[in-house]
């Protein structure tokens, strides 16, 4: 029977309830998605083996030919090895060493994929006993599952690994919506990720970079969009990463994998402290198309720039610098210590080729701050960088409730104006530009639509768009607080003082006819 994408999201909610109470939600994804992911590629060896062991007689071609297939699962490392052994004492060593056992065999794909994540882990797990009931749990949770490419029933138009993949993307998405406030660092809902591909319109030749990518879902569903304006034929992609926690650094390799883009580049590191990705001569690499979406108003965000010292005997203050970073990103001003959005954007710009575009999600307070970021936004503006500020509904994103905005950027830019998109209202016909819902607000196709065809004609459009000339900016005080440009006031009906006086009259009239009428009842009962 094939394996279908419900089957592996069945799987993946078993594991999770096997799990449910013991570990925060938060937690989950550290241990669920990296057994999908031993078990994808033990299935898949098995069968690359099999079909080989068919095709060839003799021992010494059919070992090159394995040589030759694109990772290596050696039998003590396999899923179906470790559940063979789920019985063991020591089921939670057995399983870190098959892992750091699969990443040394397969250093150019998997080094260092698994090292954030211990599964003989007491004080995650629980005690001795309590750990290894879990984990034998897991594997028969898994077990069932088979992940082999032709048992697995593609949907249309994909291939069998991208059916793990997107089951994968899915549960990253499920398990952020159960992770509270955590899950804004790893996962961008599916929605603003397509919303954010589609404005910065890559292409196949494209070199793209998302240097805040979490699970990778963001620059995954970028690169994507590429290839299907090829109608899918082209395979090549230049993805570049960076990701400080090294969880979400983990996902977006093993996410990477599960979509069949096997070089991407994605670095574990602080990106404004330590940028990983360099060009021959040590200067920041240049990106044809940035994308982001970056840890809102990041507190102690220059921390990584601080390498300690004494003056004068007394532990002297530490204040950031420009002339601390060798990159130059901040030479228009330093963002405040506590709030580090336009130091990320920053980088970003730095970090764009001529004619590149960026777009990054933010929160409202980086169109309106005073102080540095004031003076930052004002060069940017001024240096006609700035093409877009849309606005968005509030309670989108994981982990916050608060209402964000994507600000999109160009480099050489062949005009001197800015679009201000004001998506978190009503349409002409009084509908809503988003489904909203109980839990998390979500934008649909039409949704998105409107917001990519208010973007691409860049016209003035009632209550949603407005195309503001720098003058006007200017005239703001360069402040990009979307209601300054982007009318969506509602005029209250007019009230008719007479009739209102007749109704009100009226209602006096029925009421004391009913209280009338009571009191004949209450009479007649005695009371």
């Amino acid at each position: 029977m094939a394996t279908t994408r419900k089957d592996i999201e069945a799987a993946l909610w078993r594991g999770a309830n096997t799990f449910r109470g013991a570990i925060d939600a938060a937690n989950y994804k550290d241990y669920l998605l990296p057994m999908l992911f031993v078990k994808y590629l033990s299935d898949t060896y098995t069968e690359n083996v099999d079909d080989l062991k068919k095709k060839y007689n003799d021992p010494v071609r059919l070992q090159r030919a394995i040589n030759r297939l694109p990772f290596v699962i050696k039998e003590r490392h396999s899923f179906s090895w470790l559940y063979d052994n789920r019985y063991n004492d020591n089921l939670g060593e057995l399983i870190n060493v098959a892992l750091r056992g699969i990443e040394d065999d397969n250093p150019s794909l998997f080094a260092g994929i698994f090292r954030s994540i211990d599964f003989n882990s007491e004080a995650m797990l629980g005690n001795h006993k309590q750990k290894n009931t879990r984990l034998r749990e897991l594997l028969e949770d898994f077990e069932p599952l088979d992940l082999r490419p032709s048992a697995i029933q593609p949907e249309e138009g994909k291939v069998a690994v991208e059916t793990v993949g997107d089951a994968y993307e899915y549960m990253i998405g499920e398990f952020a919506g159960q992770a509270g406030k955590k899950a804004g660092s790893f996962f961008t809902p599916s929605e603003i990720s397509e919303l954010m591909a589609r404005i910065v319109d890559p292409k196949i030749s494209d070199i793209m970079y998302d240097p805040t990518c979490g699970s990778g879902s963001l620059l995954i569903r970028t690169g994507k969009t590429a290839i299907a304006k090829e109608n899918g034929f082209v395979k090549s992609l230049s993805l570049y990463g960076q990701e400080m926690n090294g969880s979400s650094w983990s996902m977006a390799k093993m996410n990477m994998f599960l979509h069949e883009i096997l070089d991407a580049k994605i670095a574990w590191g602080d990106t404004l402290a330590n940028p990983l990705h360099l060009d021959s001569d040590g200067n920041l690499m240049q990106f044809d198309v940035i994308v982001a979406n970056m840890p809102f108003s990041q507190d102690k965000w220059a921390a990584g720039f601080n390498t300690g010292g004494e003056m004068a005997g007394k532990s002297k203050e530490f204040k950031m610098e420009p002339a601390l970073d060798k990159y130059h990103r901040f030479d228009w001003g330093i963002p405040p210590a506590s709030k580090g959005d336009w130091a990320f954007l920053l980088h970003m710009i730095s970090s764009l080729k001529s004619g590149g575009r960026m777009a990054a999600v933010v929160p409202h307070g980086v169109l309106f701050r005073g102080a540095s970021e004031g003076r930052i936004r004002q060069a940017a503006i001024e240096k006609n960088l700035l093409d877009a500020v849309i606005g968005l509904p509030a309670n989108l994103f994981y982990g916050t409730s608060i209402p964000a905005c994507i600000l999109v950027f160009k480099k050489n830019r062949n005009r001197d104006d800015v679009l201000f998109i004001d998506a978190s209202g009503k349409d002409e016909n009084g509908n809503l530009r988003y489904k909203k819902d109980k839990n998390q607000n979500k934008l649909e196709i039409k949704n998105i639509e409107d917001i990519v065809k208010a973007y691409e004609s860049r016209e003035n459009i009632n209550k949603f768009a407005h195309v503001a000339s720098i003058a006007e900016i200017k005239a703001n005080e360069y402040n990009l607080n979307i209601p300054r440009f982007v009318e969506t006031f509602e005029e209250e009906t007019l009230i008719d003082i007479e009739v209102t006086k007749t109704n009100i009259a009226n209602i006096q009239y029925e009421l004391t006819e009913v209280e009338a009428q009571m009191a004949k009842y209450l009479k007649e009962l005695g009371l």
